[in-house]
This record gives structure tokens, sequence and C-alpha cells, in this order.
């Protein structure tokens, strides 16, 4: 019972100074967050005290229950030594020696040592048999570890689970981005040189739009797409929109009937590639000259000049266009 009493104190003082470290740790904040910390703080004493005082009562629950114990043990070896059966408090005793291979007190004599040291005596006890046991287990897992990870390979290292996973969370990184290229529109569209998506757009493009635009985009019964001149605006926003919905007015269908929004973004990104290669017979430059707005610039800009800018550097508006034309 002193043993475990012993134990108990233990465990709340270093709970207590383990806090005493962690409010020095928290309290030194700014005013704005003192009030959180303050709770925080109380918060903590108030689980401290809780565990005291289960604590207290623990060992109060304890010595009752052995005060119990020894007072039952003594009643019946007092009425009948002999016929009365073990008590329960001897049965748990006994366990509890059988577990730990204890020298019983008045048997010290047997495996005290001669080491003395101010009045210290000191014992050979065995070490308890829970702790061999646990050492033991503890040496099969090591063995069966050795075996499964470093042999046998059944289970991969930690290299090896983070290669596993670099790779898992690299195909779900490519359905996401499938995902997301499934629903992309004019104002989401992102160019892109990947040459698989470059690709793919040359194959829609020879498909569809070499009778208007020529094999090499240099142009015919449609504008010439290698030069700078744009009818409908020149960025990767605009040249979606208009393979989108299309030019109807000028014979030009809308492909998002026949095309998904992934292979419009293919062919969107593959025409601005054409721009500034040279064809065999380009035709004559339409529209208005587009020059990519640097986006940089204009967002640090903050001096109203920002409209004029993207003025001068937008796509032609519709009716500009039907102007030109």
């Amino acid at each position: 019972m002193k043993k475990i009493s012993a134990l108990l104190l233990s465990l709340v003082i270093s709970s207590l100074s383990q806090a005493q470290a962690l409010t020095q740790v928290v309290s030194p904040q700014t005013d704005g967050a003192q009030n959180s910390d303050t709770l925080l703080i109380a918060a903590i004493w108030i689980v401290i005290g809780v565990s005291i005082l289960v604590l207290i009562v623990t060992i109060y629950a304890l010595v009752v229950l052995r005060t119990i114990l020894l007072r039952e043990t003594s009643d019946k070896d007092a009425e009948s030594p002999a016929a009365a059966g073990k008590s329960l408090f001897e049965r748990i005793n006994e366990l509890f020696t059988g577990w730990t291979d204890a020298v019983p007190v008045e048997k010290e004599e047997t495996v005290m040592l001669d080491h003395n040291y101010d009045g210290i005596r000191e014992l050979d006890n065995h070490l308890p048999p829970w702790w061999k046991w646990l050492f033991y287990l503890s040496i099969v897992f090591a063995v069966v570890y050795l075996l499964a990870f470093h042999v046998f390979h059944i289970f991969p290292l930690s290299a090896g689970e983070y290669e596993q996973q670099m790779a898992r969370a690299k195909k779900e990184l490519e359905v996401r981005k499938a995902s997301l290229a499934a629903s992309v529109d004019e104002s989401s569209v992102e160019f892109t040189d990947d040459p698989s998506v470059l690709n793919a757009g040359k194959v829609i493009f020879d498909k569809n739009c070499v009778p208007c635009h020529a094999s090499d985009g240099g142009g015919g019964v449609g504008p010439n797409l290698t030069d700078k001149y744009w009818i409908h605006g020149g960025s990767i926003h605009d040249i979606f929109r208009t393979i989108k919905y299309g030019v109807p007015e000028k014979g030009m269908i809308t492909w998002q009937t026949q095309l998904s929004p992934v292979q419009i973004r293919d062919v969107a990104c593959y025409v601005k590639t054409l721009e500034g290669t040279t064809p065999a017979k380009p035709k004559e430059p339409q529209g208005e000259l587009y020059v990519p707005v640097d986006t940089t610039s204009v967002k640090a800009d903050t001096t109203g000049v920002k409209t004029d800018t993207l003025k001068q550097a937008s796509v032609s508006l519709p009716e500009e266009a039907e102007k030109s034309n």
C-alpha cells in the first residue's frame, strides 16, 4: 500500500510539474490571446484538480478495502483457521506474489546482501516473472520483425511506405486533374504545353479545322492563326470561347455539342502554339493586334492605369471585330 501511495504521489507531482511547464510556455502571449490562454490554463488546472481528487479517493478506497480484507481474514482465522478456506485477500496476495516472485518480509534475511549504505540494506530479489516474460516477448517480436521486414520483405520499410503513398497520391492527383479538366470552361481554362495535350489537340485540329484554317494554320476560309492579329481575342480564354460557341454568322459552327470541354481545351492550346510559326500560304492579318497582358504588373498597378492597359492589350470586342471584317 505504501508503494501504491508513493507511486500515485509521484504521478501527481509529475503532472503538477508538467502543468507548470505548460503554463510557462503558454503564458507569454499578446494581449489579444490572453483570454484564450487564461481559459486554457484554467482548464488544465481543473483537470489536474480532478485527477488529484480521483487519486485521493482511490488511495482511500484501497486503504478501506485492505482494512476490510484484513479484518475478514483475522475473524475467519479466529473462528476456524483450519476449516475456513483462503480469503479473497489471501488469494489476491498469492496471485500478486506469484506474478512478482517477491520474497516475503519475514524471509528477507535469506536474500539480503552484505551491502550497507547508511543503514540501507540491499536485497537480491529475482526479476518479476511478468517483466521476464515481457522481455522474452520483445525478443520474439524483434525476430519476427526482422524476418518480416528485412528478410522476406512481407511488409515495406519506411522508405517503401513513402514510395507507395507517393504513388497513391500521384494517382489520386491524376484522377482529380481529370475531374477538374472535365469541368473546364472559358473562365477556368489554362494554357499547357503538355505534349499529350498538344498531340490530342493537333489530332482534333487536323480532323475538324484544316478545311477552313489550313493544316499549318495559315488560313483559308477562316482567318490566319499564326500571326498576332485576332478577330475574337487571342488569349487562351478567348480561343476556348470561340471554339466552344463558334461564330455562326461567319460559318463557324459551335463545337460544344461535338467536343468535350477537355477536347476544346486541347484544341485551344494547340492553336495557341501555332502563333509565330511560318505557314506556306499565310492569309493577311485580320482583327486587332493582341498583346498579352502582364497580369503581375496590372495587379501591382494602383494608380488607375489598369483600365487603360487592359484596353490596349485586351481582345477585340464583338463590334470591333465586325468592323474589322
